[in-house]
């Protein structure tokens, strides 16, 4: 009982606005719901406002008092006119307001108060006429004549109705159809909204041909969105399945056309233009994000309205030097510290290719946000400090100008711009820039890197130099005619695109925005999608179902490989998705385990690697605490051929076949089937000590 209200200690008093309680006795209180008092206790209030009853009971008395007008009531008796509000109320039901009161009493006089004759009248006469006129406005040669013959049947069918009893009106149209037409009537009522398209919405049934007229309407591209009104109650008519089939149609031709094109399409929608993912890193304090914040700035995706708040809220912090940093260290923390401590994402064109900026951190305290930067990037600008001291402090033990550059490189970025920094502080000296030149060219060559494949450029992040047009300073002209920055960006090869396989995106960031569903971004790393899809969620193993995808806040009804997306999911709760879940297609799964064996290649580590060593594995966006469980192999580094089984220990500078367990499971791809997805680091204690490949998913 504790659910319903405590009735014998509850005050009515408190219910009516007026002390006047005539027609309430204190029986009637205490033994009728107010709703059924409302309706059939009198009640003075009421005579005066009686608005006071539910709103459907509302509507439904508008309606009936639709025929009551005096232009409809003819001279009835009392039985007949029942009859002809009756039908009205039927024929009301189906059509609602799309024709005039006049025309359907006439209607339902002409053919005896019965609602489904009368029906069939009204519509094949609108039938007659609209299907004709919307196809002379089109122009189309083929669909008039098919619309004037089924007119024509129409009439037939009409006057057989009218002159011929109901047995017979049989022969003019399918009983079973009939039949179909009134289980059709609530749903459309619903459906339909003005009485246009309500109209619209029954050329289909009242003719015997629906696929006929369908074929027709759908041939102009500017009768696209009229005809998939009609075909709504067809399908309702047909079975069950109303409510999901309602939405879909709009979609389904565009989106068989996409799922043949996808490659076409991906070269039309960016204007030919190929899309590039590229991460900025370097050192702490080397001038990152003043660099690239200069350059969006010079390329006129920063107004100056804001560059100029920029300047003045810097100066008040006593950072005047940190305003074009501003541009990408957007968070409060970021600002007051003056570090990096997140990746932050914004696009800007080149001359030939729309280019995703990552803007890493370079602090050691956050490799692991560098990391699931890295791991979305195609190419890589590493940001070097040109001072004297500031370089090798960056690239001495300790610094991280190495790291990233083994990191990048073990994640699969393959071309790499060298941006020297700072040059304005050396004088632009040719001799430093040689100096900076030899030391990491030995060393990118040693991570992995091809000479051809690494660049150099001069540059100053503060003045804007050889940043998106080449320097005109004479102390770097009389040495240095190379690219500028952003001709170097401009010249980068995109990678190839696994639009081919099943779709997979890594999940970077997973929020709740407006209306139904959340969002989560990432970078889809092969596959397509589309608004509307169904996708699975790896490791929880939850459908859910794609609402909206925006690019670059922009919304789009499709998405494929390479393009950082933001979609809006719904059909699952949103504390089941983490960071470094893996969205899938759901006939082709991706491989959930917790334990996997993977080929290494170690670092410079300190402290040899035994059976039961305990890492961080980081996987994408993933970082997982995992435990080196078996040493299977110590492989010969160019060849792969194995040099010794079961090894006690493995040092620095080795290769070798390990067995990797982690606490939880997570989503993993074989290196031979999806690169991008078959890569990870291994990290011990703040420094990366590994990077690999997975071989051989176990469980």
């Amino acid at each position: 009982m504790s659910r319903h209200r405590n009735v014998r200690g509850y005050n009515y008093d408190e219910d009516f606005e007026d002390d006047d309680m005539y027609g309430q006795s204190v029986d009637d209180d205490y033994c009728i719901s107010p709703a059924t008092a409302a309706q059939f206790i009198y009640s003075r209030q009421e005579r005066q406002a009686p608005n006071v009853e539910p709103v459907e009971e509302e509507e439904f008395e508008d309606e009936v008092e639709v025929p009551m007008s005096p232009t409809i009531s003819h001279n009835l008796d009392p039985l007949d006119q029942a009859k002809l509000y009756s039908c009205l109320d039927q024929m009301r039901a189906v059509l609602g307001d799309a024709l005039p009161d006049s025309v359907l009493t006439q209607a339902a006089m002409r053919c005896n108060f019965e609602p489904q004759r009368a029906l069939d009248a009204v519509l094949s006469e609108d039938n007659k006429s609209v299907p004709v006129t919307r196809t002379t406005n089109q122009e189309m040669a083929a669909a008039p004549r098919a619309n004037q013959e089924k007119a024509t049947q129409a009439q037939k069918t009409n006057q057989e109705a009218l002159a011929v009893p109901r047995p017979e009106k049989a022969k003019g149209r399918d009983p079973s159809h009939n039949k179909l037409d009134s289980e059709v009537v609530p749903k459309v009522a619903r459906m339909t909204v003005s009485g246009k398209k309500q109209t619209m919405g029954f050329d289909v049934p009242s003719t015997e041909q629906n696929g006929v007229v369908t074929a027709s309407l759908t041939v102009p591209p500017a009768a696209e969105a009229p005809s998939k009104r009609p075909e709504t109650p067809s399908k309702g008519s047909a079975g069950g399945d109303e409510a999901p089939a309602a939405p879909t149609p709009g979609r389904t031709p565009g989106k068989a056309k996409q799922q043949i094109n996808v490659k076409a399409e991906l070269e039309k929608r960016q204007g030919g233009k190929p899309l590039l993912n590229l991460v900025v890193i370097g050192h702490v304090d080397a001038g990152k994000s003043t660099l690239m914040g200069h350059l969006l700035y010079l390329l006129g995706n920063v107004n100056k309205r804001t560059m100029h708040k920029y300047e003045q809220e810097s100066k008040k912090a006593g950072k005047a030097s940190f305003a074009y940093a501003w541009v990408l260290d957007e968070t409060g923390e970021e600002r007051d510290r003056g570090v990096t401590m997140d990746v932050g994402v914004t696009k800007f064109e080149t001359a030939s290719k729309v280019v995703t900026l990552m803007d890493a951190p370079g602090h050691k305290d956050f490799i692991p946000n560098m990391i699931t930067g890295a791991a979305q990037a195609d190419v890589a600008v590493l940001v070097v400090d040109a001072s004297r001291g500031e370089f090798e402090a960056g690239f001495e033990a300790g610094g991280q100008t190495r790291e990233h550059g083994l990191l990048v490189r073990s994640l699969g970025v393959t071309q790499l711009a060298v941006a020297v920094n700072k040059m304005d502080q050396v004088n632009w000296q040719q001799e430093r820039f040689k100096e900076i030149l030899s030391k990491l060219g030995h060393f990118l060559k040693q991570a992995g890197f091809k000479e051809s494949d690494v660049f150099y450029i001069p540059t100053s992040g503060l003045s804007g130099e050889n940043l998106t047009s080449r320097s005109s300073a004479p102390e770097l002209t009389a040495w240095y005619s190379g690219p500028c920055l952003l001709e170097q960006i401009d010249a980068f090869k995109p990678p190839q695109r696994s639009v081919d396989k099943p779709f997979r995106l890594c999940v970077s960031d997973v929020f709740k925005d407006q209306g139904s569903g959340f969002c989560v971004t990432g970078k889809i790393e092969a596959g397509y999608i589309q608004t509307g899809d169904r996708i699975l969620a790896m490791p929880p193993n939850e459908t859910c179902t794609v609402k909206g995808i925006t690019l670059h806040d922009e919304p789009l009804d499709w998405a494929a490989a390479g393009d950082h997306v933001s979609l809006t999911v719904t059909g699952m709760d949103i504390i089941k998705i983490n960071v470094g879940c893996v969205f899938c297609d759901p006939k082709e799964p991706i491989k959930v385990c917790s334990r996997f064996r993977a080929r290494i290649l170690l670092f410079n580590i300190e402290v040899p690697i035994t059976q039961g060593f305990p890492v961080l594995l980081h996987y994408q966006t993933v970082s997982e605490p995992a435990t080196i469980r078996k040493l299977v192999s110590v492989l010969h580094k160019s060849s792969g051929e194995v040099l010794k089984k079961k090894p006690k220990c493995l040092v620095k500078g080795m290769n070798a076949i390990v067995e990797i367990q982690t606490q939880r499971p997570v989503s993993l791809e074989l290196y031979k089937d999806y690169k991008e997805l078959g890569r990870f680091m291994l990290r011990y204690v703040g420094s990366t000590i590994a990077a690999g490949v997975v071989t051989e998913i176990k469980e």
